[in-house]
């Protein structure tokens, strides 16, 4: 039995997911699992997914589910993975031709370690360079995700390989009516409790497309305001460096008021409240901006 399982997330990206499925079948390493959950998709993904897997030389297994966004797919997608690992592929997104040979010999390396939740290896750009704005050591390192990238200011995104158990332990919260959640809000909690091994090698290529979450990430924040406020709190109470907590404080108070929370109960339900005092002014400011900008196109 294999111990990776490729998890993907997708909505209405029938003609992107042949990309990440030629990726798969170029891998050197057979011996993983796909698990495809399909987030309400209207177009012809399913009949995709039913074609590819007739000839595929590896398990693909699909489920589909009512629209409810990224995290409440990765949620409903974790409970089917029967591996050790699993391993968030975007479905606008390719691996390296070693990726799942480089995970496996690293889980086999370091897999009696019970303080680790997981993997984190590197991505990069189609046409060269990385998607982080720094790199880890070349002999890596072992460290809580918000010690290395919150407290070391590695921004961007990287690759991320879980331990099932871990995702099980921290599912993503999810809010009624609201699709966007930062995925970050779940790898600060595990923080609390887990380190990460971080590597200095790419596995993982991916563009953001014009349409994505994360080129709109502003504009999905306002529309699920609570998710946002529940990030901000995580961090807030996470041991993220002053920086962070500032920029957390910001959040609350702003997305608090798109969620149509009090002031008083915003500044009740926080403990950093000498942050929340002082971010109050410039909060209440951006608020307004963004109100203006971004809330009559939602």
């Amino acid at each position: 039995m294999s111990d990776i399982t490729i998890l993907t997330p997708t909505y209405n990206r029938e003609k992107l997911l042949h990309k990440l499925y030629k990726s798969l079948c170029n891998q050197k390493d057979k011996e993983f699992e796909w698990i495809v959950v399909d987030d309400g998709s209207n177009d012809n993904t399913d009949e995709y997914i039913e074609t590819i897997q007739k000839k595929a030389d590896f398990p693909i297994r699909y489920y589909k589910k009512n629209n409810g966004g990224k995290h409440t797919a990765l949620n409903y997608g974790c409970q089917y993975v029967k591996t050790k690992l699993v391993f968030i592929v975007d479905s606008d997104d390719t691996l390296t031709d070693d990726a799942i040979l480089t995970i496996q010999r690293i889980y086999e390396k370091y897999k009696n370690e019970d303080d680790i939740c997981g993997f984190s290896f590197l991505r990069g750009k189609s046409r060269g360079g990385y998607l982080s704005t720094s790199g880890v050591p070349e002999d890596g390192m072992k460290e809580s995700f918000v010690e290395c990238r919150i407290n070391r200011n590695i921004g961007g995104d990287m690759a991320e390989v879980w331990y099932t158990h871990c995702l099980r332990e921290y599912p993503f919260p999810e809010f009624l009516g609201e699709k966007f959640l930062g995925e970050d809000i779940v790898w600060v909690q595990m923080s609390k409790k887990y380190k990460m091994r971080f590597f200095n090698k790419v596995i993982y290529i991916s563009d953001y497309l014009d349409e994505g979450l994360t080129n709109n990430r502003r504009k999905h924040n306002i529309s699920s305001p609570n998710g946002c406020v529940a990030r901000a709190k995580t961090f807030l109470e996470s041991d993220s460096i002053l920086k962070a907590k500032i920029k957390a404080a910001l959040q609350y108070q702003i997305y608090g008021r798109f969620a149509a929370h009090s002031l008083k109960k915003l500044f009740e339900n926080t403990n950093s409240k000498l942050l929340y005092i002082l971010c109050f002014i410039p909060s209440q400011v951006l608020y307004y901006k963004w109100k203006n900008k971004y809330q009559e196109n939602i």
